[in-house]
């Protein structure tokens, strides 16, 4: 299968080892990667934040990147972005664009997928041959999680991983607090409920706490960084990208 890999905003610029991992993994499992070029962002964050006709041009080029049909189905590591391109391009297109965009848009949104959904629902696979002897805890993400609805998924590839101790994180389907804005301007609120996520992860004593949103990882991660707390955090793809062969090394949280 031909894979269109999206890096997505937050992959480019600040956690480019997600995107690196989830090409190394689709790629271990015999898929062509591609990756196309003149990618942008996805628009999200102008949606997110009320201006619904300023990112028509970056729908329009998402739609021109990964249209191509020798493209069987495009893939990314984060719910969020994955959630934007299945909803939210339609809703612009529909309301702001011209029919060779709308068209445009139901042709990519039909072969778009997030990392855990494609493995699972696409390929059949929950064993993907990945090796991380840690103690781990996964927060399903907002996105994912609501609007994407990837169920299980997550825990079920988790599961398979060899000599993985997979801990359950109480109350693991609340929000983290980050979304996207909101962290800026509901402060306080944002990091309530931040501190509530990081209580719940202490209680597992996990080493890592993975999700399949770099966003939410960024917000816990730097949460569980200023207390200290020695859990590090981790993007799903780096997990099941690591092997026996080549495992991913974990580097000491700050205690």
């Amino acid at each position: 299968m031909r894979i269109g890999l999206f890096a997505t905003c937050l992959g480019d610029t600040l956690f480019p080892e997600a995107v690196k991992s989830t090409a190394v993994l689709l790629a271990r499992l015999g898929h062509d990667v591609v990756f196309p070029p003149g990618q942008t962002c996805c628009g999200q964050m102008h949606v997110n934040t009320g201006y619904q006709r300023e990112p028509v041009p970056l729908v329009r080029n998402f739609a021109e990147q990964f249209g191509d049909a020798s493209i069987d189905a495009v893939v990314m590591p984060s719910g969020s972005c994955a959630g934007s391109v299945r909803h939210q391009h339609e809703i612009i297109a529909e309301r702001y664009g011209d029919a060779a965009l709308r068209s445009g848009v139901a042709t990519v949104k039909a072969k778009t997928y997030e990392l855990s959904e494609f493995l699972v629902d696409v390929l059949d696979a929950t064993d993907v041959g990945a090796y991380f002897p840690h103690r781990v805890t996964y927060h399903p993400t907002c996105h994912s999680l609501r609007m994407l609805r990837v169920g299980d998924k997550p825990l079920r590839l988790l599961r398979a991983v060899d000599s993985i101790d997979l801990v359950e994180l109480p109350e693991a389907d609340a929000c983290c607090g980050f979304g996207g804005t909101f962290a800026v301007k509901n402060a306080d609120t944002s990091t309530a409920m931040l501190q509530d996520k990081m209580r719940n992860i202490a209680t597992t004593g996990a080493a890592v706490c993975t999700a399949g949103d770099s966003s939410c990882l960024m917000h816990i991660g730097g949460g569980l960084s200023r207390i200290k707390s020695g859990t590090r955090t981790l993007h799903l793809a780096q997990i099941l990208s690591s092997t026996r062969t080549a495992p991913h090394v974990l580097t000491e949280a700050a205690r």
